[in-house]
This record gives C-alpha cells, sequence and structure tokens, in this order.
C-alpha cells in the first residue's frame, strides 16, 4: 500500500492542537520521477470505463495496481525490527509518512549544514540575551495577574478544603464502620433516653449544617477544578469526534479498494485458475479411466485362466498368472479390491502345477499299464547270452507253484506297474529281469528276484515319504487358514497347548513311520507358538501393570493355596496345580508368606506375581520349543515389575497414581521385602528354564544375572532411602541441640521418640540381620551430625560440666535404642563423637 501527493485532504492537527484540514497544495513542478499512487485512486471521471465492465490486464496496464504498493502494511505492522509495539500505526495519518522509510534526497536543493546558519546566530545572539534579561527585569502585566488570580483562588480553595475533616478524605472511609460512623455523628447530640429536648434538637441542626457546608466546599473545589480542565476535555471530545470522522472516510476506501480487488479477483484470476483445474481435472479422469480398464482386464484374469484351463492350455494360463502378477506389483500395488488376487492366484498356480502333474502320471499310468501281450514288439530282444537253464530251479518252483500261485496272481495287477515302472526308469533291463520277463510272458510262474523286491520295496518307502509330506503339507494349511481368521488367537493357554501337544505326536508318528524327519509342520507350529507367546506374554504383562498401578503397598494377608503353591515349589514342583486342593477354602489366611523357614511380608501384586511366573514355566513344560522365547519375555516381566515398583514407591508415583498422601517407611521397608522374595525365586526360575534348552542356548541365561543385579541394586537404594530419612531428621533436631539443663533434652528425646518410631514400622517386616544394619547406618549418621554439632558449640571431652550433660543425654540415647527389639547387642560405640586429641 502506498499514498501519493494527489490523496484526499486529511485533516492534521494545527499549532493550536485544533485539527484543521490542509489546503490544497500548488501543482509539482514537473519532474522525471513519478510520485507515488494514491492508495484507493479516484474513480474516473467521464471517460475511462467503470467498476461494472471489470477490469482489463491491456487497459490497465499503466495505471495503478496492489502490487504497485511501495509500503505494505501487513509488513509494517509485523516488522521483527520493532519490540513491543513502538510504532504508533493506529494515531498516525495515512501518507507518505506512515511508514518509517528512507527518503532519497533531492536532487535539486543543496545540502544545508549548520555553518550556512552561522551569521544568522551571530547576529541574533546579542539580541536574545538582551530580550532575556528585559524579560527576567519587566515581567509582563497579563501574566503576573494570571499567576497571582491562580495563586489567591488556589490559597482559597486550600484553606476551605482545610475546613473539612480529614476522616473525610480516608481512601478507607466508610460509614459502616462503627468508630468511623461515631467520629461522625457523635452520640453526645443525641439524647440517650430517647427524647426530643431543644438543646438535642439545636445540637442536630447545627450537625446537619456543618455536614452540608462541608459538602459545599467539595462540590465548590470539584467544579473550579473541571472549570479549570474544560478546554482539555472539550478539545478532547472533538478530537474524538474527528477521529471517527476519519474512521468512516478509512472504512468507505477500504470497502471500496476491497470491491475492486474482488473483480480483479473475479475476472483476471478465477478464470485462469478454473482452466487449470479443468485441466488437472481431465489428466486425472484419464489416468482414472486407464486405471479402471487395467483393473477391468485384471478382474477377467480368473475367468480367463479357468477357460485355458478348459482348453488344457496351461502354458498360457501360466503366463498370464506371471502377467498379472507383475501388473498387481507395479501399477496396481495398495489397491484393496485386489488385496487377496495375489494370493489367489498363487493357488491357482499350485492347482495348474497339481493339474499337471495329475495328466503327467495318468499319462504314464496309462503307458505302463497296457497290455504287453498284445504289443510283444515293445519289449526288448533277449540276448542269447542270457538264456538260463530252467532246470537248475524247475523242480523247487514246480512245488510251490500250487502254493504262492493265486496269492501271485492276486498280486499281479499291483506290483506288476510298480515293476514296470522301475525297470523303465532304470538305465536298462539286467540279464535276470529279462529272462524272467520272458518266462512271465510263457506263463511260468516265478519268484521275484532280491534287486526287485529292493527296487518295490524303495518305491513304496518313496511313496510313503511323499505321502508323509503331503499329510504334513495340508496340516500346514489348516494351520494356515486358522490363523489368517483368528482362531487360534483366540485359544486360551490349555488349548494351545493341547493343539501342540497333538501336532507333536502326529509329527513323530509318521516319522516312526516313514524314518524321515519333517521340518515343514513343526516350523509352522513354531511360527503360531510365537505368536501364542507374543499374546501370553502381553496379556499378563498388562495383568501386572493394573495391579501395580491399583497397589497401595499395604501388607496383604496370604491365603492358604499361594503357601501351598510356595510349598510345592520348595519341593521342586515348578508347576501350577492341575485344580483347587479340596481343603483351603476352610483355612484362614495368615499374615506372613513362609518361605525356607522365613516369612515374608507381602503386597497382593507378589503373590500374583509368583503365579505368573509358574504360568511361563508351565507353558515352557507343554511347548519345550518355545523354552527361548519364553525365557526373554518372562525376564522382560520380571523387570517391568522392578522398574515400575521403583517408579511407584521410591520415586513417589503411587501418589498421584492411587492417591497415597505420602510414602511412608512401612511402604519402602514392605517394597524391600517384596524384591527380596522375588530375588529368593530367581534361581529357581533358572535352574528350571536350563534343563529346557540345548547346551548352545546357555547363553540366554545371562539374562537372570542382569535381573539379580538390578533387584539388588533397588533394594540397596530402598534401605539407602530409610536411612536417608532419618539422616535428614537427625540434621535438623541436631542442629538445634544446646547442651544445657534440664537432661536429657528435648532433642535427644525427639531423636529417641523418631528412632522407635522407625524401628515400629519396619522391625515386623524386615528381616533382623537386616534391621540391625539399617540401624547401625542410622547411628552412625547420627553420630556424625552430633560430632558435627558439638565441635560447632566447642563441648569437648575434657571431663567438664558441659560434657558431663553431653554424657548424660548420649546415655540416654544409647538405652532408648538398645532397648528395642533385636537391637539389645548392638555396639553403638558412642566414644567417636568425640574429636580425638592430636
Amino acid at each position: 500500500m502506498a499514498s501519493s501527493h494527489g490523496s484526499s485532504p486529511v485533516p492534521r492537527p494545527g499549532r493550536d492542537g485544533m485539527y484543521l484540514k490542509e489546503r490544497d497544495a500548488p501543482p509539482p513542478r514537473c519532474r522525471s520521477l513519478r510520485s507515488l499512487p494514491d492508495v484507493c485512486p479516484k474513480e474516473p471521471a467521464g471517460e475511462g470505463r467503470g467498476l461494472c465492465d471489470g477490469p482489463s490486464v491491456v487497459a490497465d496496464l499503466d495505471r495503478w495496481t496492489v502490487f504497485s504498493s511501495k509500503v505494505n502494511l501487513p509488513a509494517a505492522l509485523n516488522d521483527p525490527r520493532l519490540a513491543k509495539r513502538e510504532s504508533d500505526f493506529f494515531t498516525k495519518t495515512w501518507g507518505l509518512d506512515f511508514a518509517e522509510t528512507e527518503v532519497m534526497p533531492s536532487f535539486y536543493l543543496p545540502n544545508i549544514t549548520k555553518e550556512h546558519f552561522a551569521p544568522y546566530l551571530q547576529e541574533m545572539a546579542q539580541r536574545e540575551r538582551i530580550h532575556e534579561r528585559c524579560k527576567t527585569i519587566c515581567p509582563n502585566k497579563d501574566d503576573v495577574e494570571a499567576v497571582s488570580s491562580n495563586n489567591s483562588n488556589h490559597d482559597k480553595s486550600k484553606a476551605e478544603l482545610e475546613q473539612v475533616p480529614k476522616i473525610f478524605m480516608k481512601p478507607e472511609f466508610a460509614l459502616e464502620d462503627p468508630s468511623t460512623f461515631n467520629s461522625v455523628l457523635p452520640w453526645s447530640h443525641f439524647n440517650s433516653a430517647g427524647g426530643k429536648s431543644s438543646r438535642d434538637v439545636a445540637s442536630s441542626k447545627l450537625l446537619q449544617e456543618k455536614l452540608s457546608h462541608y459538602l459545599d466546599v467539595v462540590e465548590v473545589s470539584i467544579a473550579r477544578q473541571i472549570s479549570l480542565r474544560s478546554d482539555a476535555f472539550f478539545h478532547a471530545m472533538s478530537s474524538q469526534h474527528d477521529l471517527q470522522d476519519r474512521l468512516q472516510d478509512t472504512q468507505r476506501a477500504v470497502a471500496v479498494l476491497r470491491g475492486r480487488i474482488a473483480a480483479i479477483d473475479r475476472v483476471t484470476v478465477q478464470g485462469p485458475l478454473r482452466a487449470l483445474r479443468t485441466n488437472l481435472t481431465r489428466n486425472n479422469c484419464v489416468k482414472l479411466h486407464n486405471k479402471l480398464k487395467l483393473m477391468a482386464a485384471v478382474h477377467q484374469t480368473q475367468p480367463t485362466v479357468q477357460l485355458l484351463l478348459s482348453t488344457a492350455e496351461f502354458m498360457g494360463a501360466l503366463e498370464l498368472i506371471s502377467t498379472t502378477k507383475e501388473v498387481l506389483q507395479q501399477e496396481l500395488q495398495g489397491v484393496h479390491s485386489f488385496r487377496h488376487l495375489g494370493s489367489q492366484l498363487c493357488e491357482l498356480e499350485k492347482l495348474i502345477d497339481k493339474m499337471m502333474v495329475e495328466d503327467f502320471s495318468m499319462y504314464a499310468r496309462s503307458d505302463l499299464n497296457r497290455c504287453l501281450r498284445d504289443e510283444p514288439h515293445v519289449l526288448e530282444k533277449v540276448p542269447s547270452k542270457v538264456v538260463q537253464d530252467q532246470s537248475s530251479v524247475g523242480g523247487t518252483r514246480n512245488q510251490d507253484q500250487s502254493s504262492v500261485g493265486g496269492a501271485r496272481n492276486q498280486d499281479q495287477s499291483s506290483v506288476g506297474g510298480a515293476r514296470l515302472q522301475q525297470r523303465d526308469s532304470a538305465s536298462g533291463y539286467t540279464e535276470t529281469s529279462i529272462s524272467r520277463e520272458q518266462s512271465y510272458m510263457s506263463g511260468e510262474n516265478m519268484m521275484p528276484s532280491d534287486l526287485e523286491l529292493n527296487r518295490v520295496m524303495n518305491t513304496l518307502q518313496e511313496l510313503l515319504h511323499t505321502a508323509s509330506d503331503v499329510s504334513h503339507d495340508r496340516c500346514v494349511k489348516v494351520l494356515t487358514a486358522r490363523a489368517k481368521d483368528g482362531s487360534l488367537e483366540r485359544l486360551s493357554s490349555a488349548d494351545f497347548v493341547l493343539l501342540s501337544q497333538t501336532v507333536e505326536g502326529f509329527v513323530r508318528d509318521t516319522e516312526d513311520l516313514s524314518g524321515r524327519r519333517s521340518a515343514s509342520l513343526r516350523g509352522a507350529l513354531q511360527s503360531q507358538a510365537n505368536r501364542f507367546v507374543h499374546r501370553f506374554h502381553e496379556e499378563r504383562k498388562t495383568k501386572l501393570s493394573l495391579l501395580l498401578d491399583n497397589e497401595r503397598w499395604k501388607q496383604a494377608d496370604v491365603p492358604a493355596e499361594f503357601q501351598d503353591l510356595v510349598n510345592s515349589i520348595a519341593d521342586g514342583r515348578i508347576t501350577l496345580p492341575e485344580r483347587k486342593i479340596p481343603g483351603t477354602e476352610d483355612r484362614k489366611p495368615t499374615e506372613f508368606l513362609f518361605v525356607n523357614g522365613q516369612k515374608y511380608a507381602v503386597v497382593g501384586t507378589v503373590l500374583l506375581l509368583i503365579r505368573i511366573f509358574l504360568e511361563y514355566c508351565q507353558c515352557v513344560n507343554d511347548i519345550p520349543s518355545i523354552a527361548t522365547d519364553m525365557l526373554t519375555r518372562l525376564s522382560d516381566l520380571l523387570k517391568h515389575f522392578n522398574s515400575r515398583s521403583c517408579q511407584l514407591v521410591l520415586g513417589a508415583g503411587a501418589l498421584q497414581v492411587v492417591g497415597l498422601k505420602t510414602i511412608t517407611t512401612k511402604n519402602l521397608a514392605l517394597a524391600s521385602r517384596c524384591l527380596q522374595l522375588v530375588v529368593q525365586y530367581i534361581p529357581i526360575i533358572r535352574a528350571h528354564f536350563e534343563t529346557k534348552l540345548q547346551p548352545k542356548q546357555y547363553s540366554v541365561l545371562r539374562h537372570f544375572d542382569h535381573i539379580t543385579k538390578d533387584y539388588n541394586d533397588h533394594i540397596a537404594e530402598v534401605s539407602a532411602k530409610l536411612v536417608a530419612i532419618m539422616d535428614s531428621l537427625s540434621e535438623k533436631v541436631l542442629s538445634k541441640y544446646e547442651v544445657k539443663a534440664p537432661m536429657p533434652s528435648a532433642v535427644f528425646r525427639n531423636v529417641c521418640k523418631q528412632m522407635a518410631k522407625m524401628h515400629e514400622a519396619i522391625s515386623e517386616l524386615l528381616p533382623e540381620e537386616q534391621t540391625q544394619m539399617l540401624f547401625l547406618r542410622i547411628n552412625a549418621s547420627f553420630k556424625l551430625h552430633l560430632k558435627r554439632q558439638l565441635s560447632r558449640l566447642g563441648v569437648v571431652n575434657d571431663g567438664g560440666p558441659q560434657n558431663g550433660l553431653v554424657v548424660v543425654d548420649v546415655a540416654f540415647y544409647t538405652e532408648n535404642v538398645q532397648v528395642l527389639k533385636s537391637l539389645d547387642r548392638l555396639d553403638l560405640n558412642m566414644v567417636e563423637i568425640w574429636e580425638q586429641k592430636r
């Protein structure tokens, strides 16, 4: 946006503060430089086009457009160089000086410097000094009178206002306040008996007149102040009206400008944009049409393949399937309606493969099962050197002919085909087989040779292997189909274990029958087992997370079934009971969980954690092939319990998650004991998994070593936190310790009281050895802070009075600590509180 010399006159402030409109400036001299165009050019008068005709790119080439702007309003308002709105844009007059732009120096004006004014300043300096001296000697009469009148009026107003009591001028003046009300309207002016005497009436009237006088004085003073500032008030009103007029003019100019911009957008912008959009739409429609034609051609692939297969055009069908696959991968990738076509084409390829195999087998069987007596020329001629003497075997064959003739004739159709097929696959006929064929053709009954029997047995073994592979492939297809519709994902743990056992039994039976190991069905089952392990782990990890998020870290009772479960683990049975043991309902829950003679105070989440990792061990027992994967998932579960419990207790996350008011020492001790229980079972779990792994897989057992270290570190952090609590308390209390009677001092009484509370909170939860170690560390911290305080107070072990008072406090502390349970034999060694003499 820009302004020019030709813009409409705008009111500018005059010398006396009044806003006057400028007169029309004289026409500028002709220059080579062009003046800035107006922001809102006036409508053309008479000649030219009207706004209704719309702008024209050709006719408006030299006219002002929005692109001719020299000052951009958004750019001026968002100038990053101006901090905190340093510009007064909304109070400026629109024009050349609206924005702070650098003005180019005029080529027609000389460069004026201070030296040009030096003669004038020298000439006027003497006159100015004389004028200033005269002003001080003879001041202006009007100024003196105005000053004197103002001073007199001010003094008079001030004297009148001083008559008003100061209480009325206070900002906190309020008649609701009883003291203020009594000061303004004292009860001495009224009769306490409630009567109306002449004195009371006079006093009341006098008080009323006094208050009215105060009101008049204040009102006169306010009126005087308003009269003094009337000029400024009316000036502000006139400025406000003038500002409103200017805003209306600006609004009309902006409306005209917006109308013209809308016309430009409608005529010169929307048309070309519409043409571009239409061209883009046409190109998209062409691409879509081509894509739809390609999809229609691909859609006809299956009927075309069926038609080709009906005429036994296998090569054409396979080529069509290959081309369609390539189109699906390159040009139709991601089309939702063809998401199953790729698998369908693969199935068609397999179908064509089977059809070709069946046709080939049918042609081979028909060729091999033809009657050889009708076509004797097919058989090779028997060399004369291989004719055998029939009398070496004639007698024996005649003896057995009657017994085995019938059976051989029954099996002739089945064995003959296999013999001929095996004989055709060999490089040539042996001499013995040729002679036997000749004998068979002559009608003589003969027993097959050992070589022929071996060939038949080998053929039958190959057929058995093929049948085993086909049965495994069919089972794999069934598993894959079930996996696609999600049936295997919805199986429970027991059902999947039953499926795994069934498949494993079938594989073992086929391997025993065929004598060859097959990995296809086991591989498919392993793939489904991996999915089962993932779902199995995610369910239990989610369950554990929900239990931890709702755990309030309070000691829970131990049901009888969990105690029995722990006892069974101690007996070496790392499995879950098949059904609930009868009689456990009648047994009452116990306060502690007993493991190997130790009692553990636990929370409910840890009891369920024991059952969960037993479920992992049970799955490994049922499906040994998933041992490695299940071990990794179980280690992840144990790490999750450790890290999440650390966040909730040590990190105080339970305050927000569960809503606990504070994390107490009892919560900390209980969390430590739960971690110790899990550490107790990690070696047992490791030994169980070690029996299910191959020796080359033992490297994964190192996960348990890392988990044990993490748990022990967490237990040490909890112990350090318990010591830190008492350490901060001792430091805070002992900083106020002073060695003076009475004894024992209040400081030592407070410390012993806190020690007793700490012991009461943790003694029933932690084992005796750990409690003793904690209090030894707490005692060492206490001695350190006491030693520093005694050194600060200047108390030494010199047998003096202050030393005796400290000894009494220390003896009181030692007695109170050692009287606590299991701390009676604790060596506190309080001699260390004194500075050693050098």
